[in-house]
């Protein structure tokens, strides 16, 4: 197991605890996905941690599969659907390199506060760009860990507990990553607090 993997299988439990500090760009960020889903047929949910966003769009669409690649988060996630009857849902374990889809499946892929993450991020946007029908939208809210000088001081911070992250971005260097892999920006936002949101919902080409 990756390291990164483990501390999210660690993490879990906590996880939601851990994010309140974080969380005041949380409920503009979670209105923005569900508006940016709306009326979608068939989404895909990477990285959807303990259903934070799961909640959020599932009633929005007509179905979603929520996957995390950490089987601790895909337990938190499935509790907390079945908790709130989201009976549209699917949760699966599912690594964002080698999604187990057929190409243009989704009409939509929300991919919230993980791009920071990943360590191969071109890697990971192919992945995405594949499972896109051509008319799809890549929806990713990401944290902003260059957003503020606060913000990069408490990245630092971050790193120092021993946190997975592999990049900082400002809002034009998350929007620079996602045309460098072939989307087209069509609504951008930043959400302030702590560590900024950068909303960003990207066209296929």
């Amino acid at each position: 197991m990756s390291d990164d993997r483990a501390y999210w299988e660690r993490h879990a439990r906590r996880y939601d605890r851990s994010t309140r500090f974080l969380g005041r760009p949380l409920p503009r960020a979670l209105a923005l996905a569900a508006a940016a889903v709306r009326g979608r047929g068939d989404v895909l949910e990477l990285a959807a941690g303990t259903g934070a966003f799961t909640a959020a769009i599932a009633p929005e669409v007509g179905a979603l599969i929520a996957t995390d690649y950490a089987q601790a988060m895909v337990d938190a996630l499935a509790a907390r659907v079945r908790a709130a009857g989201l009976t549209n849902v699917t949760c699966a374990k599912a690594d964002l390199y080698e999604l187990p889809y057929p190409a243009s499946r989704f009409d939509a892929v929300v991919a919230a506060n993980v791009l920071h993450l990943v360590p191969d991020l071109p890697a990971a946007l192919a992945s995405v760009r594949r499972v896109l029908r051509p008319d799809g939208v890549l929806i990713a809210p990401t944290y902003l860990h260059r957003g503020t000088v606060t913000a990069a001081v408490l990245s630092r911070v971050m790193a120092i507990t021993g946190f997975p992250g592999h990049r900082r971005f400002d809002a034009a260097g998350l929007a620079a990553a996602l045309a460098a892999a072939g989307f087209t920006v069509v609504a951008a936002e930043t959400i302030p607090g702590p560590l900024p949101i950068g909303h960003v919902v990207a066209a296929v080409g």
